[in-house]
């Protein structure tokens, strides 16, 4: 007896007598789900975040958020500064023992190999497992995206939903600038 295997077109796939459509994913989610895979490797004990750097359709390098190699992690240490201290999230950075996803996947890469490309984050809470709403690069990461050479970042920002940023909104929208009106040096 042969093994005949047929292969119908992607959308129309016949399973145990039932048509099932098999709608090819966007890619901003096929590369979304990527990410989340490489997620998977992150030692936060607080938020878990993947990275990966996509031009041309090839996935340049990956990253996850963890404490630097040869380090021990907050999951191995068991513990974390931050939570210790109370410090609310997207504060006191210098205090984690991580490297961020995006500065792992960017340490990865050659620079003339990231000029033109995309950046697709993914994150979610370590304790619950739910997608973070709130997904975005914080403003270190933002530097390292624009020297980079990224054009643009995708961000999940919770079940089907995502934020696509083009690297050159944070060159003219600089965070990093105080607005004089609201610094006072009293």
């Amino acid at each position: 007896m042969s093994s005949i295997i047929w292969i119908l077109p992607y959308a129309l796939r016949k399973t145990k007598g039932m048509v099932i459509d098999m709608n090819r994913k966007d890619k901003e989610n096929y590369y979304l789900d990527i990410a989340e895979t490489v997620m998977l490797r992150s030692t936060c004990s607080r938020r878990r975040y993947g990275a990966i750097i996509v031009l041309n359709d090839e996935i340049i390098a990956t990253g996850y958020n963890g404490a630097p190699r040869g380090r021990k992690n907050c999951l191995d240490r068991a513990s974390c500064m931050r939570d210790e201290l109370e410090i609310p999230q997207g504060e006191r950075y210098e205090l984690c023992r991580s490297v961020h996803a995006e500065a792992n996947a960017i340490i990865s890469a050659a620079r003339r190999d990231m000029m033109g490309a995309t950046l697709y984050l993914s994150g979610r809470d370590a304790k619950t497992g739910e997608l973070l709403d709130d997904t975005t690069p914080c403003s270190m990461c933002r530097r390292l995206i624009i020297n980079s050479g990224i054009e643009k970042t995708v961000c999940r920002v919770g079940d089907g939903k995502l934020v696509i940023i083009h690297t050159r909104e944070w060159v003219f929208n600089d965070d990093s600038i105080l607005d004089s009106s609201n610094f006072s040096l009293s």
